[in-house]
Formats: structure tokens, C-alpha cells, sequence
């Protein structure tokens, strides 16, 4: 069963924004990243998956997957420790994986420069039409989960669970549950795919896209403050111990729970 890596926010070309913005709302973020293949990101860690900001800068080589992707929740990144075997995973359950694809970006440690290099297996755009949804592997993880960048002022503690929305929600879970060698359970509302660390949740709707993902915080009172407090945040209570986070400006929506 596969476990859940990451989760991408597509910041396009407002990185500055959505950085300023996250930084406002209590997340710490890591120093910006410039990719090889020509994009930039911020990283929100937790001990295990995290949430990603990724766009593009404003001059030199710019990422065409990430142009052509829209604003908010564009990637669903599962983990691998083996690239090569994944893909050969993918190809014999009938998917039609690309990759490996190395790249690396810099990272500074102590004023030392190093390489943080990652290999990644994609699925064609088709494959699964509500966002792109492939595997990661670390070479360098020490140059991402760093102890400076695991506490968070907000209280964010882990990803939960990821929904997606889908026109045939029950031909989506099975595939997804063959991508990520895991079950498709169906639920009141939908499937459920577990994966080792999380949940993927598959829900019917007019359209296929990502809906949201379900943050778990030490307590949701200084995340609903500091939404309440800014004109472009907005904060829903959904029950005593779960909250949806608003950010209009990014086409993003974040489900907020308590570990309290």
C-alpha cells in the first residue's frame, strides 16, 4: 500500500502571494526552492506528508505542467522508495507510467549548499482527469524533513485525508485503488482508498477535481483566527472539532480538524 508524500497547491505565477499569505495564516514555510525543470516552491512539513506551494518564476525556464495546471490543489504525490519498480508497478497493473524523472533543487544547511534530488514516475493527464496524481522518490530526504521547519505557529500536524470529486466516483476509487495497490471500500458518500498514512476519499460530483484536503492541527483556534482576521481568507465551522478554510484567490479549500 502506497503512503501519501505530498500534496501541491498550484500558486502559478502569484507564489509571493500565496507564500505571504500561508506565512499569515501560521504555516512555516521553507526557504524558496528553484527547481531544475524550471519551477519554484515553498514546503509546510509535518513528520510525515506535507503540503507544497508551486509556481514558476518570473523569468527564465518555466515549467509547462505546472502552467498548464489550474490554481489550488493540482497534485496528489505518493511515496516511493524505488522509482524504477513503481513504474514497472503501474505498467503491469495496465496504467501507462512516464519516468523516472530526476530533477533537484538547492537547498542551504548551515550556510553549506546541497542538492536535494527527487525521481518521479507520472501517469498521463487522462489517467485520472481531476488532477495530476503521481510518485516521488527522495534521494536526499535529511534535506527535507528538517527539524526547523516541523513546527508550525498555527499547530499544523499532518494530512488526514484527500477528496476528490469525480462524475463516476466508483470507476475513479478502483483505479486509484490499482494505482496505489490499496482497496476501494465504498462508504455512505462514496469510496474510500486507504492509503499507509492516510485517506483518499472518492465523492460524486458534476465535475472530476480535486476537492479538498483535510488538515489535522494540534487545535483549529489559531488557524479560524487568523482566517477571521484577513479580507482574503474565510472560515466555515463545520462541526465542533472541523473547520473549512477558504482562500478565493488561489480556487482553494482546505478542511481543517482538531486533534483536541
Amino acid at each position: 500500500m502506497a503512503a501519501l508524500d505530498h500534496v501541491v497547491i498550484n500558486t502559478l505565477k502569484s507564489m509571493d502571494a500565496a507564500a505571504d499569505l500561508f506565512a499569515a495564516l501560521g504555516f512555516t514555510l521553507t526557504p524558496r526552492g528553484y527547481h531544475s525543470l524550471g519551477s519554484i516552491n515553498h514546503l509546510m512539513m509535518t513528520p510525515g506528508a506535507y503540503l507544497e506551494l508551486v509556481g514558476v518564476p518570473d523569468t527564465g525556464r518555466q515549467r509547462q505542467e505546472v502552467l498548464d495546471s489550474p490554481f489550488g490543489l493540482n497534485g496528489l504525490v505518493l511515496r516511493t522508495f524505488d522509482a524504477d519498480t513503481t513504474r514497472d508497478r503501474l505498467a503491469a497493473a495496465g496504467f501507462a507510467p512516464t519516468g523516472p524523472v530526476a530533477f533537484s533543487r538547492p537547498v542551504d544547511v548551515e550556510g553549506v549548499e546541497h542538492d536535494a534530488r527527487f525521481r518521479t514516475v507520472r501517469l498521463p493527464p487522462e489517467t485520472f482527469p481531476a488532477g495530476r496524481v503521481y510518485f516521488c522518490e527522495h534521494l536526499t530526504p535529511e534535506l527535507v524533513w528538517r527539524p526547523e521547519w516541523m513546527t508550525h505557529p498555527n499547530g499544523f500536524l499532518a494530512i488526514d485525508a484527500f477528496t476528490i470529486s469525480s462524475t463516476d466516483p466508483d470507476a475513479e476509487a478502483r483505479r486509484l485503488a490499482r494505482a496505489f495497490d490499496s482497496t476501494a471500500t465504498p462508504q455512505a458518500e462514496g469510496w474510500r482508498v486507504p492509503l499507509d498514512d492516510a485517506d483518499v476519499l472518492v465523492v460524486p460530483g458534476e465535475t472530476a477535481v480535486f476537492r479538498t484536503a483535510t488538515l489535522r492541527f494540534a487545535s483549529f483556534d489559531d488557524i479560524a483566527a487568523r482566517a477571521a482576521a484577513r479580507d482574503d481568507a474565510g472560515w466555515q465551522p463545520l462541526s465542533p472539532d472541523a473547520g473549512l478554510l477558504s482562500l478565493p484567490a488561489f480556487d482553494l479549500n482546505l478542511t481543517c480538524r482538531s486533534s483536541r
